[in-house]
């Protein structure tokens, strides 16, 4: 074999032919498909708004890099894997990446550095990274091309371990780590991202969430009078203040409740007659009902459900506080609450495949504009998933594996006088559904 060298990868012999490879194949990117991100972009605009909230400081006559093709060139790094900002150095010349931020393959300057991605980061202000969590919520409206009979606002929260000398970063005994607990709101019945919010490493107090809910419903019934908004999280989002501000504004809940002595007193028969008919059918056993109960803290009673759940390796008891009068406790619990467990499929996709838990800059303002960031491919990815991949293969995919398939595609790019030529393997698996997702995209833009 030939000696290895940075411009000379020698394989294994086939057949008695050398195999070789160099560095020498010229314009060719190993993410072509990041161009339907620029299409889906074009659709929804979450680039372009939460660009707008930021205030550019910079003189314009010393300015290479507008604001909106730093921030579209962050965003799809991210979606295609690359989440820190010191790989903008790595894609600055990246024909795909170039095309996918609006600028010539070949001919134009390369793209941000990540001094210059790094400083963008830092220089957001509190009025700017609350304008740009408003324009989450404004492109989540206009994701609707009528107003929806039904809205599930999911809220949950996740730890984002730090480390070294940060901002507002707390010891979290849950945890056991110091960390950010940022806080994701989803809408329940899509998985539509509708903001996230960086926060301390506390469990936020029940005013803190209200503070939050109470913006939140106030933007979507501007657009949405007449749509029911159902609030649904776990047990440590039922707090008098959240309770309160639902009976007072027509919010419906279906909200987690701690179990106590009062409770469990409550549901002793339902716990009785679970184990007597696991104790006659020896085979696992569901019941549900339903009761009045008022904790001290609370302004008036409310429904609460309890399930019993007994089995041969464990008995359980749980509880769930609602204002549904309708229908049966079993349908709630099943077919209302229990679905909030898709939350976790949400956060999973933001954070464990877009890095969203990326947040080691010192300033908490830089931080929660690197949550934005990987916000946005969220946005980008799920719109891409939802209305491009519809009847594939890919419909109900995790955002890693739509990337894997469908962003990661090795192209030739050729810049000519009067159009770009992207030249895709003739070997691509998935050539008819990138089709089909271009044809999507081709009726959207001449409707």
């Amino acid at each position: 074999m030939s000696k290895c060298t940075p411009q000379l990868l020698p394989f294994a012999p086939i057949a008695g032919k050398k195999v070789q490879a160099d560095f020498d194949g010229g314009e060719i990117t190993s993410d072509a498909g990041v161009l339907t991100l620029r299409e889906t972009e074009a659709q929804v605009g979450i680039v372009a708004a939460i660009s707008a909230a930021i205030h550019d400081l910079r003189d314009s006559r010393y300015v290479d890099h507008q604001v909106r093709g730093i921030v579209a060139q962050r965003v799809n790094q991210i979606a295609c894997g690359y989440e820190d900002a010191n790989d903008c150095n790595k894609l600055r010349n990246d024909p795909a990446h170039k095309l996918a931020a609006g600028k010539l393959p070949v001919s134009d300057s390369p793209l941000a550095s990540q001094p210059t991605a790094s400083r963008l980061e830092n220089v957001a202000s509190r009025t700017d990274l609350y304008r740009m969590g408003s324009a989450f919520v404004d492109i989540f409206i206009a994701s609707y091309s009528a107003p929806p009979e039904i809205i599930v606002l999911d809220f949950d929260d996740t730890e984002d371990k730090t480390h070294g000398q940060q901002q507002l970063s707390l010891f979290n005994s849950y945890y056991d780590s110091r960390c950010y607990l940022p806080l994701h709101v989803y809408e329940g019945l899509s998985g539509k991202l509708i903001t996230s919010i960086l926060r301390p490493g506390s469990r936020p107090k029940g005013s803190q969430i209200v503070a939050i809910l109470k913006r939140l419903v106030a933007r979507i019934r501007a657009s949405w009078q007449n749509t029911i908004i159902v609030f649904r999280g776990d047990s440590h989002f039922c707090t008098p203040e959240v309770l309160r501000y639902c009976h007072e504004n027509d919010i419906k809940y279906c909200i987690g409740l701690a179990g106590n002595a009062v409770l469990k007193r409550l549901a002793e028969p339902l716990i009785s007659e679970a184990k007597a008919v696991f104790a006659r059918s020896n085979i696992p056993v569901r019941l549900y009902e339903s009761f009045s109960y008022k904790a001290g803290t609370w302004d008036k009673p409310t429904r609460v459900i309890a399930k019993a759940e007994i089995s041969s390796s464990c008995a359980s008891l749980r509880f769930l506080a609602t204002d549904l009068d309708k229908p049966d406790e079993a349908t709630i619990y099943q077919d209302i609450y229990s679905p909030r467990g898709r939350m976790e499929n949400y956060i999973k996709d933001h954070k464990l495949h877009l890095k969203s838990d990326r947040t080691s800059c010192n300033s908490f303002e830089a931080n929660q504009f690197r949550l934005f960031l990987s916000s946005a491919a969220y946005v980008l990815m799920h719109a891409f998933r939802e209305n491009a991949l519809k009847g594939t293969e890919f419909a109900r995919a995790q955002f890693d594996t739509i990337r894997l398939h469908l962003l990661k595609i090795g192209a030739k790019v050729r810049e000519l006088k009067t159009r770009i030529k992207i030249h895709l393997p003739s070997s691509f698996p998935h050539k008819a559904v990138l089709a089909k997702a271009c044809a999507i995209f081709y009726a959207l833009d001449i409707v």
